[in-house]
């Protein structure tokens, strides 16, 4: 059984972690919004004829291309597994030299294994979705170079 301490940094890492990543995340896409709302609420009190769809095309992130988007799950995937194979060749390395406590060892090769469980999905769905989408990624590539 662990101690306390052990007990605490689990519960830290497993809960409070994920919980203050997604309100960081949620609170940046409320302080977008608002200036956006600002930008706009300025333009109009400037100058109350202002083409508003125009400014907000302008003022508003750029959806990302496919392509853009499989090769984020490529670099995702890449890297769960390089971390998958870091993990497992640590566990392998601490079992060859001897001397680590066999838990460790286990763990060591645990997280291996889960990284590249998460990591595998990853590059399936790159190589899926780049053979599924090659006609809408060239048709998005075209639109690209027509309107620059």
């Amino acid at each position: 059984m662990g101690t306390f301490a052990d007990m605490i940094v689990l519960v830290a890492c497993g809960c409070i972690l994920p919980i203050v990543a997604i309100l960081a995340v949620v609170r940046k896409k409320m302080n977008d919004t608002n200036q956006r709302t600002q930008i706009v609420l300025a333009a109009i009190e400037k100058n109350s004829e202002t083409d508003i769809e125009e400014i907000l095309k302008k003022i508003s992130p750029k959806p990302k291309l496919l392509k853009e988007k499989l090769l984020t799950k490529l670099l995702w995937g890449c890297l769960a597994i390089l971390v998958g194979i870091g993990f497992i060749g640590t566990g392998a390395w601490m079992g060859y030299v001897g001397g680590s406590v066999p838990d460790k060892i286990y763990q060591a090769v645990f997280y291996g294994l889960i990284a590249l469980v998460v990591g595998i999905p990853f590059l399936v769905n790159y190589f899926v979705g780049k053979k599924m989408l090659s006609k809408e990624i060239e048709a998005e590539e075209r639109r690209m170079a027509e309107h620059q």
